[in-house]
């Protein structure tokens, strides 16, 4: 056993597969076994792992300029491209953009600038943020404490209170719904609550609040129609800002260029990672209008300095890779084809799964989806302990297909955009066989209700 410390791993069951080389949307472990990646290692490797461009762009910098930081006025040709090319990109007002290192640090450098506008334009007690139930925001103080599934929070004494967290309902309709709601009662119900929420809290203390379009860690939840509209509406109304972690749905994930596209999201703020530079190197950036950036100069030129950053915000490297990977998405029209092939991937899913004995609901968007596994089909009653992801995701891996169970019983897909329907077959086909295999055991042990 070497002496790391793994991430988000049980401690007792450490070193279980060692992955080797990948290829394509194959990767192969330590003794030759194939395997079909089916969650683009972890919703990020979406041109798959053997893409010598990105490879050759990111060599080229470091025999160029292999570093060199930002801070104190420097800056260099790649971060300056890498801003210019988002910012005619997103759908943000006169976009500025901070560049970090993962997820976790965009969505908390967010937290900080948001605290630093509000300070600078005289309202300092406007600091409180919104996150949903079985939301996923990172694993940072502060993007921990907007993370709001239990692995991750216990025993970690998020500081929760200390930090202005509130938590709003999950959009989830089929574990949400009450008796015979309808999606619209539901919605308006959810909205409501927040409501209810906003005005007990005082709106002139709530900056804003953050949703991933379509989630990823929590099971890939998809709201249901008009659940943003009525949403948005909300938050503007009572002057709340749109806070939208695309670090998942970003860059084609969902069918189009962005989570925001697919769900009629019109953000104030965006977080991006992952498929920024297909994972090839670590990069993410922290997207905010042109009037919040205004607002904070003044406010930086008073200290001195924009008392934030990180060592390698906007590492020549990483932003060499970004910009190569951002290249290959237009050249290649990968958005659009990750739309052609996700509505494959789509129907396929619900053409095989959704009468399956084990499966309670299908959803999804473009190239992510998940399965809720299901004790019991007609309450939609679920297992402990995670007991039919951990057996499917299990058999998933036996079968050549390396898949996730999140949010414990929903077995997530996610895999590179660069797939083909003939791969989209493949995929299937293994993961069928795999929750075949894993109902079958779930029956024997007892766990399937009669």
């Amino acid at each position: 056993m070497a002496p790391v410390i793994y991430p988000t791993t049980n401690f007792t069951a450490t070193e279980q597969l060692c992955l080797d080389r990948g290829d394509g949307i194959y990767v192969y472990d330590t003794d030759g076994n194939k395997y079909i990646e089916g969650l683009a290692g972890l919703w990020c490797t979406s041109l798959g792992y053997s893409n010598t461009e990105v490879m050759d762009a990111i060599t080229e910098q470091l025999h160029k300029l292999p570093f060199t930081h930002t801070f104190g006025g420097k800056t260099h040709k790649p971060i300056m491209e890498l801003a210019e090319k988002l910012k005619a990109m997103v759908p943000v007002e006169d976009a500025y953009i901070f560049f970090g290192n993962s997820g976790s640090d965009a969505n908390d450098t967010h937290y900080k600038m948001l605290r630093y506008y509000f300070n600078a334009i005289g309202k300092p007690e406007k600091r409180k943020i919104i996150t949903r139930e079985r939301g996923y925001h990172g694993v940072t103080v502060a993007a921990g404490s907007l993370t709001s599934l239990p692995a991750n929070l216990a025993h970690f004494d998020a500081p929760l209170e200390a930090l202005h967290i509130l938590r709003s309902d999950a959009p989830h309709y089929y574990t949400g719904r009450q008796g015979n709601e309808t999606e619209e009662q539901f919605v308006d119900r959810i909205i409501s609550n927040l409501e209810e929420q906003i005005l007990a809290e005082d709106p002139d203390t709530i900056a804003a609040m953050i949703v991933e379009p379509i989630t990823g860690a929590s099971g890939v939840i998809v709201p249901p129609e008009g659940y943003y509209e009525k949403l948005q509406a909300l938050l503007r109304k009572h002057g709340i800002l749109v806070w939208a972690d695309e670090v998942i749905c970003g860059f084609g994930r969902t069918g189009a260029d962005f989570g925001c596209t697919t769900m009629g999201i019109k953000p104030d703020l965006m977080t991006f990672a992952k498929q920024l530079s297909s994972a090839y190197f670590p990069i993410s950036a922290s997207v905010i209008p042109g009037w919040m950036y205004e607002a904070m100069i003044a406010q930086t030129n008073e200290v001195g300095v924009f008392g934030h950053g990180y060592t390698y915000s906007g590492h020549p490297a990483a932003c060499a890779a970004a910009l190569k990977t951002l290249e290959i998405y237009e050249r290649d029209n990968l958005f659009e084809h990750a739309a052609e092939v996700g509505a494959y991937m789509q129907a396929q899913l619900r053409g095989i799964f959704t009468d399956h004995p084990l499966v309670g609901e299908v959803r999804g968007k473009g190239l992510i989806a998940a399965l809720e596994l299901v004790s019991n089909k007609t309450t939609g009653a679920s297992f402990d302990k995670g007991a039919a992801g951990a057996a499917a995701q299990k058999a998933c891996q036996d079968n050549g297909l390396i898949l996730r169970a999140v949010a414990g019983n929903a077995l997530a897909l996610c895999p590179p955009l660069i797939i083909t329907k003939a791969e989209v077959d493949d995929m299937l086909a293994r993961m069928k066989a795999a929750v075949d295999t894993a109902y079958a055991e779930l029956q024997d042990k007892g766990l399937i209700a009669a």
